[in-house]
């Protein structure tokens, strides 16, 4: 397993060895002790959560109140998906930038974002399923999203705008300024890992 820094602080991508034969494969797909050292973040597991989505499904970019947020270990069980790591940290020296990540199923590689990060993934097959491992369970009161569609963002998608579908809920969500202006973003440096 190899855990890389992504140029936003409190990403990281995780590379796993995948080991087959005959009968199928076998990948230690998650190493809290190695996860803890590299990225110094105590990862607390507190939910896990799957996904199944279509071709073009877009969800995200959501987010947690900080504290307690919500550290993410996602990865791709089956299919591919583009994810998509934003940094939202209000005085964050990368605010408003993000990095994405292909996933998939056949890769079996997984990423990492600390708390206060948001977090969003297109779908690139459709039956794609994702798991999540997170460091809180959810809380509605407490979550939040700004609309991956948001220009000021300017996520690049592999698809065409039309074959895009985003939630109703994510749609409306506000954009990244419009979120900083209502006081929903967290201040930097939540997230960093410590």
């Amino acid at each position: 397993m190899l855990i890389s820094p992504l140029s936003l602080a409190g990403a990281f991508e995780i590379t796993t060895t995948v080991h087959g034969d005959s009968r199928g494969e076998f990948v230690e797909w998650l190493r809290m002790d190695e996860l803890s050292h590299t990225t110094g973040h105590a990862f607390a597991l507190a939910q896990a959560n799957l996904s199944r989505s279509a071709r073009g499904a877009l969800r995200g970019i959501h987010f947690a109140d900080v504290p307690p947020g919500q550290a993410k270990y996602i990865t791709c069980a089956v299919g591919r998906i583009l994810d998509f790591i934003v940094d939202i940290r209000v005085g964050s020296p990368t605010f408003g930038q993000w990095v994405s990540v292909e996933l998939s199923g056949e890769n079996r590689n997984a990423v990492f974002l600390a708390e206060g990060l948001g977090h969003a993934f297109l779908s690139l097959e459709d039956d794609t399923v994702v798991t999540y491992l997170v460091s809180d369970v959810y809380r509605p009161d407490k979550e939040h999203g700004i609309n991956p569609l948001d220009p000021a963002i300017g996520l690049k998608f592999p698809l065409p705008r039309e074959a895009i579908q985003t939630s109703p809920k994510d749609a409306e969500a506000p954009g990244l300024m419009e979120a900083q202006k209502l006081g929903l973003l967290p201040l930097w440096p939540a997230g960093e890992g410590s």
